[in-house]
């Protein structure tokens, strides 16, 4: 048999450190799955832990990083560390494993992927059953569409106490096996990029600070939150515990430019352009005016985009916390959202990094945010 051909390596001319993307090759590898965060935030707070003064957890496990502390004024620049996931609803007499979703997974890219189940004796190897095409068609029967009440799991159990041998249990999480990989171009796949690319984002935003020995005016809180897929709710507590006076919040959003995507309803944002700022109710205006003008300063490409009633990010929950907290949302554009092969570009992280970093920089304690002066 011939010696497959071995992969050309993407090149490229992104100036991130080899070290930080080596991290962020393991950040993303390793599950985070909602609920079940701490795997990832352990990682993240190793890495983190380096350029910040001190560190702290919640009894949820949203993690934080702290430059400068004790000081009055507080600024938090934040991303959220939860996967999309499954749950382990329902086991047959035969040993198939039927889900509940945890998080907003989607049910259509499930036939036939491999996923992880995280038992109590350790990760389980399956698969994601689905007929074959042979069988599916014929018989003047509508084909069947995958959706979570006709999706099960094959671990290679042959009954209910064989799934139970290998310490799955009602309740056990699902994640996907598929993780990290370069493409062509400066593009990156793989899972979970919504939001870890967020928390590696924040986190560089620390070693730049460190690297280039910057003294802000200020606390720096930089927060990886947990819950936020299932409504924001990592962000609601920590927002209440530490009471920032302005917040700058990172996620992903949809890159617009792929086919089935209506522009008209979502949008004008392409992956490799640049950063999107939001224009939204929960948004405070001049403090997105402050990132724009950053942005120009510095000659950073930003997009636009606006949103309805929420931004359906953490932006929402810092936002409206406690007596009310200026809160910007500052998005990475990404394709293939909620699959296994989310995919962005180089030249946005670096851009979104540099621009939360020099925000952060034009920002004081006496910058006005006020409407009424």
């Amino acid at each position: 048999m011939a010696k497959a051909a071995k992969a050309a390596k993407p090149k490229g001319k992104s100036t991130l450190a080899d070290e930080s993307m080596a991290f962020l090759a393991d950040y993303i590898n390793n599950p985070s799955p909602v609920g079940f965060e701490w795997s990832g935030q352990r990682l993240w707070l190793d890495y983190v832990s380096r350029f910040v003064d001190e560190t702290f957890t919640d009894p949820y496990g949203t993690a934080v990083g702290v430059i400068n502390p004790g000081q009055p004024f507080k600024v938090v620049i934040e991303a959220h560390a939860d996967e999309i996931s499954w749950f382990v609803n329902y086991i047959t007499d035969s040993g198939l494993i039927y889900l509940k979703r945890n998080g907003g997974v989607d049910h259509q890219i499930a036939p036939s992927m491999r996923v992880f189940i995280h038992g109590k004796k350790g990760l389980v190897k399956a698969v994601f059953g689905w007929p074959a095409i042979h069988t599916r068609l014929g018989g003047g029967e509508k084909e069947q569409q995958p959706k979570t009440e006709n999706l099960w799991l094959d671990c290679g159990a042959r009954s209910k106490q064989e799934v139970a041998d290998l310490g799955i249990h009602v309740g056990a999480v699902v994640t996907y096996q598929d993780g990290f990989d370069e493409l062509a171009n400066d593009y990156l796949i793989g899972r979970a990029f919504d939001n870890r690319i967020g928390g590696f984002m924040i986190a560089e935003v620390g070693r730049l600070l460190q690297e280039n020995k910057k003294k802000l005016p200020y606390s720096l809180y930089i927060v990886n939150a947990v819950q936020e897929e299932i409504g924001l709710r990592g962000a609601e507590m920590i927002a209440r515990r530490i009471k920032p006076d302005v917040a700058i919040i990172t996620d992903v959003t949809h890159d617009t430019s792929t086919p089935m995507i209506n522009k008209m309803i979502e949008g004008d944002t392409v992956c490799g352009k640049g950063p999107s700022l939001s224009y939204g109710p929960a948004v405070h205006n001049k403090l997105l005016q402050l990132v724009q003008d950053v942005a120009e300063g510095a000659g950073i490409p930003v997009q636009l985009r606006a949103v309805s009633r929420s931004t359906g990010t953490d932006t929402d929950s810092f936002a409206y916390a406690n007596d009310g907290c200026p809160s910007v949302l500052i998005s990475i554009p990404l394709r293939y959202m909620h699959t296994t092969v989310e995919m962005l570009h180089k030249n946005d992280i670096e851009a979104t990094i540099r621009l939360m970093y020099e925000t952060l920089l034009t920002l004081t304690p006496k910058t006005n945010l006020s409407y009424f002066q």
